[in-house]
C-alpha cells in the first residue's frame, strides 16, 4: 500500500520567508529585537495587523516612515498575490484564486450568508492549508491534481485577514460586515499540515495583538479522517468544531472515494471523533457528498444513520459540485430528499449545504486546476 501524506513538523522547504503571523508573542519580540527595532514595535504591528486587519507597513500611520521599508522587508513579505476574482449571488459569494510565492495555486471563498429566523447574519470565509492535496479523493478536483506543498502558518492566516479586510470594507455584497466564521474546508488536508495549522487557530481565535479573536466555536477544521491527528487536536484544548469527511458509510465504498479509509476505517475514524466530542463537549460534523448511484441508495442512508443515531454528530449533506469532464455527478432532489428522511426517521440531525458558487467554478480546486492562464 503507498504510504499517503501525514506530516506534523515538516522543515520550510519551499515556504515563503517568515512573516509576522508565523510567529507566536515571544517569537514575534524577538524578530523586531532582532531587526534592531525597541520591543514595544512587536506589539504595534500585531495590533496593526490582527486587530486593524492591515497588512502593508506603508499604511501604518504609527510606524515611522523610515521603518517602514525595513519592516515590510523583515517582517511583511508579500504572500497572495490575487490573480483571478469571481463573485456570484449578488456579489456575496466571492471566490479568489491566489498564486504564491513559488507559483503555487491556492483558493479561498468568501460568502455572506443572510439572517434567518433565528439566526444572525454570517460571514464565512473557507480557507486552503495546502496547495494541491495528496488524500486523492477521486470526486475531488483538488485530490486529483496531487500535493504541491504544505502552507505556511502566514500563508493561512493572510487569506482570513484578507477575507476580514474585505468585509470590514464593504467589498462583499450587502455593505460592512465582520467576518464571523471560518471554516478548513478548502484546498488540503489540513491536519496532513497540523503544527502550522495549529499554529493558525491559534492566530485565529487568540485575542489582539496575538490573533484576530474569532470565536472558537465559529471556527471549523474538515479532515478526511487522520485519526492521529484528531486525537492531537482534541488535547489542544482549542475545542474548534470538527467535521469528517465521510462520504461513505462502509469500508469497501469509502476505500474508493477516501484512499486514506485504507489507513483508518470508518470505525477509527467515527471512535477518533466520538473521542474527540467527549473531550470538547462539541458536536461534530459527518460531512457527505452526494453521488449519482454511488453513495446516494436508501441502504447507505439507513447505514449511516443506524452508524450515527447513538452519537453527538450531525450530517451535513453536500450536493455535489461536478468538475468539468468529470465522471461524477450530484444525487437528484428527489433521492437528496429521500437520504434526508431515512436520517431524520432514526434521530439523526441533518441539514443539506447551501450550495454557492456553481457558476464561478465553485467546487474546491477547480480554478487551480485551469491555470492562471485559463483563467486569468
Amino acid at each position: 500500500m503507498t504510504a499517503l501524506p501525514l506530516v506534523f513538523d515538516a522543515p520550510r522547504r519551499g515556504l515563503p520567508p517568515t512573516h509576522l503571523a508565523d510567529l507566536d508573542a515571544g517569537a514575534r519580540t524577538a524578530a523586531v529585537a532582532g531587526l534592531g527595532l525597541p520591543r514595544f514595535r512587536a506589539d504595534q504591528l500585531a495590533r496593526q495587523y490582527y486587530a486593524r486587519l492591515e497588512g502593508d507597513p506603508t499604511r501604518m500611520s504609527d510606524l515611522p516612515a523610515g521603518l517602514r521599508e525595513q519592516v515590510a522587508a523583515g517582517l511583511l513579505p508579500p504572500l497572495l498575490t490575487e490573480v483571478r476574482r469571481f463573485e456570484t449571488d449578488a456579489g456575496t459569494t466571492r471566490k479568489t484564486l491566489w498564486r504564491l510565492h513559488d507559483g503555487a495555486l491556492v483558493e479561498s471563498v468568501l460568502m455572506r450568508y443572510p439572517a434567518r429566523e433565528g439566526s444572525r447574519e454570517r460571514i464565512t470565509v473557507c480557507v486552503s492549508s495546502q496547495a494541491g492535496c495528496g488524500m486523492a479523493c477521486p470526486f475531488c478536483a483538488t485530490g486529483q491534481g496531487g500535493l504541491t506543498r504544505n502552507m505556511s502558518t502566514a500563508e493561512i492566516v493572510e487569506q482570513v485577514r484578507v477575507a476580514a479586510r474585505a468585509a470590514a470594507d464593504g467589498e462583499l455584497g450587502g455593505g460592512p460586515g465582520r467576518l464571523s466564521n471560518i471554516v478548513f474546508m478548502g484546498m488540503g488536508e489540513p491536519l496532513a499540515n497540523y503544527n502550522r495549522v495549529l499554529a493558525a487557530l491559534h492566530r485565529l481565535t487568540d485575542p489582539a495583538p496575538n490573533g484576530f479573536g474569532i470565536s472558537r466555536r465559529s471556527v471549523t477544521v474538515s479532515t478526511v479522517g487522520v485519526v492521529p491527528a484528531i486525537a492531537k487536536l482534541a488535547e489542544t484544548g482549542l475545542d474548534v468544531t470538527l467535521a469528517v469527511s465521510l462520504h461513505a458509510p462502509d469500508d469497501e465504498l469509502r476505500d474508493t472515494l477516501v484512499p486514506v479509509n485504507t489507513r483508518w476505517q470508518v470505525a477509527e475514524v467515527l471512535a477518533a471523533a466520538d473521542a474527540y466530542a467527549a473531550r470538547t463537549g462539541r458536536r461534530y460534523s459527518i460531512e457527505y457528498a452526494m453521488i449519482r448511484d454511488v453513495n446516494d441508495q436508501a441502504w447507505r442512508a439507513e447505514l449511516l444513520g443506524d452508524l450515527l443515531a447513538p452519537r453527538l454528530a450531525h450530517v451535513n449533506l453536500i450536493p455535489l459540485n461536478p468538475t468539468p469532464g468529470s465522471q461524477w455527478d450530484a444525487s437528484s432532489k428527489r433521492v437528496e430528499r429521500a437520504f434526508v428522511e431515512r436520517l431524520q426517521v432514526r434521530g439523526v440531525p441533518v441539514t443539506v449545504r447551501d450550495t454557492r458558487g456553481r457558476d464561478i467554478d465553485g467546487a474546491c480546486g477547480q480554478l487551480a486546476a485551469q491555470g492562471p492562464e485559463e483563467v486569468g
